[in-house]
């Protein structure tokens, strides 16, 4: 956690989890992943131009970056890509390390996932990783909504279906276009910095997005939330 004060930070009602990269150590696998199909298709990339392209955005987003890029998108193209990623992470997908004891520590606390992954890749993804049950019933996907981040729809959504005010809600992010959709919406916006896909500079380029806190685990998240809870009943 950095040093910054938590006097202004609301005490928490709904922890709102972004998946790839948050929960799901995913963010590098899916992103190379993308980046090869983009190859493919006329338009080439490395990993790493993977994830300075792609990270945090919609399938619809890849295409069109292809596209837009002189690249051929076939019409199967998003059951392509999900189809190759979903094949990958049924090997090799693993959790984001702490987040199971960061979710028991703080079940207390309402939580749900907010995602620009298709409700198909979260529901497998949450599967291999055991932690469908802490989010059964409190998954929302970019396809529930027109817009997705770095505009506030999909929080907005998923905060008036889990029957919360924007200022109650605790967005937990590690895109820039996330956390621009959770200021946007209004919300309180944790940049975590725990996922092994970041490279240097990502926390500076979150806190400029508008992140209030950089956690580097969830260790610090849940430091932070101790603080936010103190804060509260002094207040």
């Amino acid at each position: 956690m950095n040093d910054e004060s938590v006097e202004d930070v609301v005490l928490v009602k709904l922890l709102m989890f972004d998946f790839d990269g948050v929960i799901a150590d995913s963010e590098s696998l899916a992103c190379a992943i993308a980046a090869a199909y983009a190859t493919e298709l006329g338009v080439p990339m490395t990993p790493r131009d993977g994830l300075e392209s792609f990270m945090g955005r919609r399938v619809a987003d890849v295409s069109a970056f292809i596209r837009e890029k002189g690249g051929r998108v076939p019409l199967d193209f998003a059951t392509q890509l999900q189809d190759r990623t979903l094949l990958a992470f049924s090997k090799e997908l693993r959790a984001v390390p702490g987040v199971d004891l960061f979710l028991k520590s703080n079940s207390g606390i309402a939580r749900c996932i907010a995602s620009s992954s298709s409700h198909a890749r979260l529901a497998a993804s949450l599967d291999r990783l055991g932690l469908a049950e802490w989010f059964r019933g409190r998954v929302f996907s970019a396809d529930d909504v027109v817009r997705g981040k770095p505009f506030p729809d999909l929080f907005l959504y998923a905060a008036k279906k889990m029957g919360f005010q924007p200022a109650d809600v605790l967005v937990i992010e590690d895109s820039v276009s996330g956390v621009k959709a959770a200021v946007a919406a209004g919300m309180d916006v944790v940049g975590l910095v725990a996922g092994t896909h970041l490279f240097e500079g990502h926390s500076e380029r979150l806190r400029e997005a508008g992140a209030a806190y950089i956690a580097e685990s969830y260790s610090s998240l849940s430091a932070f939330l101790e603080a936010t809870k103190v804060a509260a009943k002094r207040d």
